[in-house]
């Protein structure tokens, strides 16, 4: 017999094609709802725990409010002084929606409280677009789930959600027009190409009319991405930048054809010089103001978790620049105009506390989206002796065991400072108005120590029952009939005041203290009633309680975190 021998060297002793790994498993629909429900029922409720007696009211929001008010009334939204063009109307229809639907408030503190409602729903919204933005970027629904709960717990946005200010609908519209988009950069044949072009267009818009200094995380992106390339479909990225252009040049048409286009002017120069810097009215930067080294060291507590989760901005930011994926370099190119916007704000812009949640949430995206492709690396494949080729994880282990405990951290650390925060009672403002309701007559003149070229917190809320003005000298008062004095003392102390808190303080000892509260963005709140020629009574209301508390010497400093730092 002839013995067959097999040519070891020959093609059939090559070992066999690589197995493909597995498709991945996928989770049933009904578990991916139960998540998003959480992430809105979580981040939501969060915040409508305590959002009235918590936090006290700003001065932003009671301004908001009333033209919102004055939105729901038809035309556009205004002041006494005329329409308010400094800002986009969008924050202030949906507002005044908001009133046609439920109904108008019975004073200004009750509407904000009703607003702030209504931002506590739009941060249930940004929650659940993060787990889908984040997940349609990564493929991982345990990254989107992520980003989501840190947004829940993130005391710097839990606070600015608190708020009924701009930033939280505007990032709604910011996040929703990248979760349309993001698809176009990695199939720019998908079905309905160019309607997801159009619609991711009038998203930006939207974010735009609701805040124009987003077109800086927005279009400023677009247009990196089509003067890069490399991979970006230009012509759909196009398609969006006209949608945005236009939706914003619309508002600018109708504001024309009304007759305001020189009052919108002047106020949009008055904004754009203020966003470089050049009139300093507000903010950290701002001469006499409490900078911004003070203002991180006193909340460094409060908002540690935040701070810590911007400093892996950086990495973030070069880990996705690493990848060769289009929807990775848009995320980079979203996160890095968040920086350089925010950057340039530091060094000379107007920095004010909310211009932070526009890097906050970006980065939010960003990191777990880079964070996940970091802990899915894998090293060349290995040839075992049964022939396979698999892939062998590359620190995978270790880079999750320290990802989880960077989240465990951060959400502990921010848990302990919601609670802090819940814990507190500071609701200053709302004690006054109500005591003022009940024994100062309506009508009366008050002056108001806390405000300088403009109305501060107290002239806003109180200038529909009383007149309110910053009447500070002698002689004011005197013109004036001034009759009462409101005196919220942290703001005196932090300069946001015409006199001294000296001269404040030499004014207050000449009248006798009706009403003092203390709370942690105010300080020592105030009323006083001034030496008068003539008698300030109502016959129809109660005379005042015969006591109140001493003020304090010096105004009482504030718990740590307080305040209104970024």
């Amino acid at each position: 017999m002839t013995a067959t021998v097999t040519d070891r060297t020959g093609p059939a002793a090559q070992p066999p094609d690589p197995v493909p790994p597995p498709p991945p498993k996928r989770r049933p629909a009904g578990v991916f709802g139960a998540i998003l429900a959480v992430a809105f029922v979580l981040t939501a409720g969060m915040r409508l725990i305590g959002a009235g007696s918590s936090t006290d009211v700003f001065v932003d929001e009671v301004i908001y409010r009333d033209l919102g008010d004055s939105a729901a009334d038809g035309g556009f939204p205004r002041t006494d002084e005329g329409p308010f063009f400094l800002h986009p109307p969008g924050f202030f229809y949906l507002q005044a929606a908001w009133i046609r639907l439920f109904g108008p408030s019975g004073d200004i503190i009750g509407g904000v409280y009703e607003i702030r409602v209504l931002n506590a729903l739009l941060a249930g919204v940004t929650a659940v677009l993060l787990v889908l933005l984040v997940k349609r970027a990564s493929g991982s629904l345990v990254a989107g789930s992520v980003a989501a709960l840190l947004f829940a717990f993130d005391p710097y946005c839990v606070r600015q959600n608190n708020r009924a200010m701009l930033e939280t609908e505007t990032m709604v519209w910011v996040l929703a027009g990248f979760l349309v988009l993001l698809p176009l950069l990695r199939d720019p044949a998908c079905r309905w190409a160019r309607g997801r072009a159009v619609f991711a267009g009038l998203l930006f818009g939207l974010a735009v009319l609701t805040k124009d200094h987003s077109a800086l995380i927005t279009v400023l992106p677009l247009l990196l991405a089509l003067v890069i390339g490399r991979g970006a479909p230009r012509r759909l990225l196009g398609v969006t930048l006209g949608v945005t252009a236009l939706s914003y040049g619309a508002y600018v048409g109708l504001v024309t054809a009304a007759g305001h286009f020189q009052d919108f002017w002047a106020a949009k120069t008055q904004g754009f010089n203020r966003l470089l810097g050049l009139v300093q009215e507000t903010g950290f930067n701002a001469h006499g103001d409490v900078t911004l080294a003070e203002r991180l060291s006193s909340e460094v507590t409060t908002f540690g978790p935040t701070y810590a989760l911007l400093a892996l901005a950086p990495v973030a930011l070069v880990l996705l620049l690493r990848r060769a994926d289009a929807v990775h370099r848009m995320l980079a190119l979203f996160l890095l105009c968040a920086c350089v916007t925010l950057g340039y704000a530091v060094a000379g812009g107007t920095l004010e506390e909310q211009a932070l949640y526009l890097l906050v949430v970006p980065n939010l995206v960003a990191m777990p989206v880079a964070f996940a492709a970091l802990a899915s690396r894998r090293t060349a494949p290995s040839a075992p002796a049964d022939g396979t080729r698999r892939g062998r994880p590359r620190l995978l282990t270790p880079v999750r065991v320290v990802i989880a405990v960077l989240v465990a951290a951060c959400v502990g650390a921010s848990g302990v400072s919601y609670a802090q925060g819940r814990a507190q009672t500071d609701d200053g403002y709302a004690r006054l108005s109500d005591y003022m309701e009940r024994y100062v007559p309506a009508g009366s003149t008050v002056a108001a120590a806390d405000g300088l070229a403009n109305r501060g917190i107290t002239g806003w809320l109180l200038k529909d029952r009383y007149r309110v003005g910053n009447w500070m000298t002698p002689a004011e008062r005197e013109w004036e009939g001034v009759r009462y004095l409101v005196v919220p003392w942290k703001v005196v102390r932090d300069g946001y005041a015409r006199l001294s808190e000296g001269e404040v303080r030499e004014l207050a000892a000449q009248g006798d203290l009706l009403f003092a509260v203390d709370g942690p963005m105010y300080g020592t709140l105030a009323l006083y009633r001034l030496p008068s020629a003539g008698p300030d009574v109502n016959p129809d209301l109660p005379a005042p309680p015969p006591a109140a508390p001493p003020p304090p010497a010096t105004p009482a400093p504030p718990p740590t975190g307080s305040g209104t730092g970024p």
